[in-house]
């Protein structure tokens, strides 16, 4: 008999993070095999006391906004924390598998036998803390992002296993959380249900790139905006589609309006399923300043659609430069808006790019053979040496 497993996370399962479509391709995979997989969130807790205490954050968050990030933290920790102590109190063997640190450090006060193990999946980039900060929400080194980091140097090592979706991420937490290093682990990549499509070499694109993200500082789509630029200097009209919204929304448009792209250029704003609108662009530009391990990318390659992107993070693991994309520079948009270029007319090399692209995602990244990776690692004993 399989063993339960219970996924903790602060975030409801419905949405558009990363986080969340991890855990919905996961609960997708152990539903379809009737394996008992189940979500746990604050939101199990009655509404009328979790809705009233996560409003009052709308009024926190214009006058002080580290205060809203440690209302936020604080509140969905305590509520997932009783959700689970409720699902938890019979004591029968579970892995708890949750989904960042405020989550595994809820896990670990609530579980109630030693059989009730905490395995940890590792979504954030170098640190939650460096994530507020790059959306502008507390100040690299105050008081919180030291208070964020200290958590998780804390938490991490008493976890019963972590899971990273990137070997990227593998390293840094072990040089930054040596502790960890003794702790048995898996690294299993981010995956999706095989979304059936397969390049149509009949079918042109409708548009030339798609770029897709939150509209903040570290998402960089000022980037993208430059390349395009960069190829309007030398006469080609790149057209680009900016999917996402954010608080760099304004500052986008007001930057492709100054530098003369605003034709080239369509804001499509929040889109639910974004990824799929993918499969209507030649390519897909991600232009992050660091990664873990972008599922955008992976999208793009399920749909068998090349992909630009800077070897920074996790991204290297995606794709092979040359074969499923090309990688283009940071803080460069001339020499990436020529590399660029040079895939976009070569019909045969942006053929042969979406081939590779559908391949090396059916090898690497499809749910029927990594979750059960995912699965595996979540069932078996933890106590033994670690796993790569």
């Amino acid at each position: 008999m399989s063993r339960s497993i219970l996924i903790a996370s602060i975030l409801r399962a419905d949405g558009d993070t990363g986080v969340q479509t991890h855990v919905r391709a996961f609960l997708a995979w152990a539903g379809a095999r009737s394996l008992p997989v189940s979500l746990s969130t604050p939101f199990d807790s009655p509404r009328g006391l979790v809705y009233p205490v996560f409003a009052l954050r709308r009024l926190i968050d214009p006058l002080n906004k580290p205060a809203s990030v440690w209302w936020y933290r604080h509140w969905h920790a305590l509520f997932l924390r009783l959700a689970l102590r409720r699902k938890l109190s019979g004591g029968e063997p579970c892995t708890i598998y949750a989904q960042c640190p405020l989550s595994a450090a809820a896990a670990l006060q609530a579980r109630c036998a030693p059989t009730q193990r905490v395995v940890m999946v590792v979504h954030f980039n170098i640190s939650q803390a460096d994530e507020w900060a790059g959306k502008g929400m507390i100040r690299p080194g105050g008081a919180l992002y030291a208070a964020i980091r200290r958590l998780e140097a804390e938490t991490l090592p008493k976890v019963d296993g972590l899971v990273f979706v990137s070997g990227f991420m593998r390293l840094e937490i072990a040089e930054r959380i040596p502790a960890t290093a003794a702790l048995p682990y898996r690294i299993v990549p981010n995956f999706l249900a095989d979304p059936g499509i397969r390049p149509d070499e009949d079918q042109l694109p409708l548009r030339d790139l798609i770029c897709i993200g939150t509209l903040e500082p570290r998402k960089n789509q000022r980037y993208a905006l430059e390349i395009v630029a960069a190829a309007a200097c030398i006469g080609r009209a790149l057209s680009l589609t900016i999917v996402g919204d954010g608080p760099d929304r304004a500052g986008l448009e007001s930057l492709a309006a100054e530098l003369g792209i605003t034709q080239q250029v369509s804001f499509a704003g929040f889109v639910r399923n974004a990824a799929q609108l993918i499969g209507t662009h030649a390519a897909c530009l991600h232009v992050a300043l660091l990664e873990n391990l972008p599922l955008t990318l992976i999208e793009a390659l399920a749909r068998g659609v090349p992909v630009f992107a800077p070897a920074v993070g996790g991204v290297p693991e995606v794709f092979d430069d040359g074969r499923e994309g090309r990688a283009i520079p940071l803080g460069d948009a001339e020499t990436a808006a020529a590399r660029i270029l040079e895939w976009l007319d070569d019909e045969a090399s942006m053929r042969s790019a979406g081939r590779l692209a559908r391949a090396r995602f059916l090898q690497r990244f499809e749910a029927g053979k990594v979750g059960a990776d995912l699965h595996e690692f979540l069932c078996e004993p933890l106590s033994g040496a670690v796993r790569s």
